[in-house]
């Protein structure tokens, strides 16, 4: 039974790959884990703060029965909402790709080693962070990795999400995974 249940709480992600990565892009990605500004929602009009407010509210509802305790749940949408912006990401796709790949659980680690919601492989911790491969179990640690590197990949497939979710996975070019994420997308996109 404990056996049970140590493979009931293993993520399913894919095996992100390691790639040669130009200097200029490595740069790029190590001063976008870097700053470790807690995130700060800065809005540029009244309309965009109440749009966020919005977004808030209906995406908290959604995710009550998985993260119950409103405190963190409102932490971590906010945490979402910033990095997946900063990394100029829709939030809901960000949640979407979380749904598919940890179902909400902080500390999942899949089969092949990802860690954390967003399933950040730890190599990723030599290649752009400090080498600190359990700081990807915090969660803006964990969400800034993985917006980072998703929208590298959205940028190295120019701009085919399809192809970047496919890639981020380390299962480029079968459905499944990004048929899966699109879908969950679905789940998170507000009116």
């Amino acid at each position: 039974m404990a056996l049970a249940l140590c493979l009931a709480s293993v993520a399913h992600a894919g095996n992100q790959k390691e790639e040669a990565l130009a200097d200029s892009v490595r740069l790029a990605l190590a001063n976008a884990i870097k700053d470790a500004t807690p995130p700060q929602p800065t809005f540029r009009t009244d309309a965009e703060r109440l749009r966020y407010q919005g977004w808030l509210a209906q995406v908290s509802l959604r995710l009550k029965r998985k993260l119950p305790d409103e405190q963190t749940r409102n932490e971590f949408l906010a945490t979402v909402w910033y990095e997946a912006r900063r990394a100029g990401l829709e939030p809901g796709m960000v949640l979407g790709l979380i749904q598919v790949e940890s179902a909400y659980r902080k500390y999942a680690v899949s089969i092949v080693g990802a860690r954390g919601y967003m399933q950040v492989m730890p190599f990723w911790t030599n290649v752009i962070g400090d080498r600190n491969r359990s700081a990807l179990f915090n969660m803006q640690t964990n969400l800034r990795y993985g917006c980072a590197i998703l929208r590298m990949y959205i940028d190295m497939e120019s701009g085919n999400l399809y192809l970047a979710l496919g890639r981020y996975n380390g299962s480029r070019g079968k459905p499944e995974y990004p048929n899966a994420v699109l879908s969950a997308w679905n789940n998170w996109k507000v009116q």
